[in-house]
């Protein structure tokens, strides 16, 4: 697998990678709720709060599951207990009539939208749209097949690998490759909804940009911006988190999806925290500057006459910054003055140029 240190992928024109702002997206996902005014007024949040990205996701329960309530297809525990995988997605798909007005609203608000296809009709739809993008989902990871025929159009593709074990990733990451992805993101995932944050491990955040030499994001679903902000510091290069007008609107996502105000945050911080990593540096700051007076050097704290020795009882380092570097005491000590000091006096930071002469 080809290695990168600094990769870079780009979405409708915006470079992806460790050295620009982590990418925002907005999950919709099932958070319209059935209405399509609320997805209308979800890109809108998206929009205003600053994300770079709404995404949808793009799949009829008939294409992504069967109409089935044998033990197999029931949901057992978790926030969709007792409800089948086709009643599930039932409730939470996004009707594919509304996909063109969504598009057109994201478009005419400035602001990049793309979605999840389960299928290849799916993809067929999103082509016919002109997405911009792909991304797979962390449960679809594993199909291959999928992801060929995603990477096929040559569109730059995200694939989320919650669930997937190393050998996994690098298998989906193979199969997008071979079929022509050029452009290529993976995203770290835990897929539990919601998601504890100490079971993110975001360590392994470094460690899969080291080992698969793509750019790498993360897909977070823990219940605040923690886990996302300091993703970035570790390196994370994409963001992608859900997103509601309200917590408690009763969808299936909605409970561990992020409100306005949560959004406006996560895009804020996230991009403070990218701005505080910098480059590797130690040079003096500009805002550094003004204080180099408040640093500590030698002062004259007793007076001295002529012919004495500086010692502890008149020489200390204290602030500001305007005598000898403290570094020099020992060197200072004993030796004679060769005029008179007064108290507050700082020592002259040439005193030991010139020898024993304080001139």
């Amino acid at each position: 697998m080809k290695r990168n240190l600094t990769p870079t992928i780009q979405i409708a024109g915006r470079s992806i990678g460790p050295k620009h702002p982590p990418y925002v997206i907005a999950e919709l996902s099932a958070n319209h709720n059935g209405d399509l005014g609320t997805a209308l007024r979800i890109i809108d949040v998206a929009k205003k709060a600053g994300a770079d990205a709404v995404k949808l996701q793009t799949y009829r329960p008939d294409t992504i599951t069967l109409d089935s309530t044998s033990p197999d297809f029931m949901i057992r525990g978790g926030l969709w207990d007792g409800k089948s995988l086709y009643e599930l997605y039932q409730w939470a798909h996004m009707p594919w009539d509304w996909h063109k007005p969504l598009f057109e609203h994201a478009r005419r608000q400035e602001i990049t939208i793309f979605s999840s296809p389960f299928d290849f009709s799916a993809v067929d739809l999103l082509e016919d749209l002109n997405a911009p993008a792909y991304k797979i989902a962390s449960f679809e990871a594993v199909d291959l097949p999928l992801i060929k025929y995603a990477a096929s159009t040559k569109k730059p593709l995200v694939i989320s690998t919650g669930m997937a074990s190393k050998d996994e990733i690098a298998e989906a990451i193979d199969a997008a490759r071979s079929a022509g992805c050029r452009e290529l993101a993976i995203l770290h995932c835990v897929s539990g909804y919601p998601a504890l944050a100490e079971h993110y491990n975001l360590r392994t955040i470094g460690n899969m940009i080291d080992h698969f030499g793509v750019v790498v994001g993360l897909s977070d679903h823990t219940i605040d911006n923690t886990t996302a902000v300091a993703s970035v510091a570790l390196g994370a290069s994409i963001i992608e988190k859900h997103v509601t007008l309200d917590r408690k609107g009763g969808g299936p996502d909605d409970s561990f999806s992020l409100e306005p105000d949560g959004l406006v945050a996560l895009t804020t911080e996230a991009r403070r925290c990218w701005s505080a990593l910098g480059d590797v540096t130690y040079q003096l700051q500009e805002s550094e500057a003004p204080n180099q007076k408040f640093r500590r050097s030698l002062y004259i704290v007793k007076s001295i006459a002529a012919g004495e020795e500086f010692s502890p009882e008149n020489v200390r380092s204290v602030r500001p910054g305007y005598g000898l570097a403290p570094k020099h005491y020992h060197a200072l000590i004993g030796r004679v003055a060769s005029r008179d000091f007064a108290a507050g006096e700082p020592v002259p930071r040439d005193i030991l140029i010139v020898g024993d002469s304080a001139e």
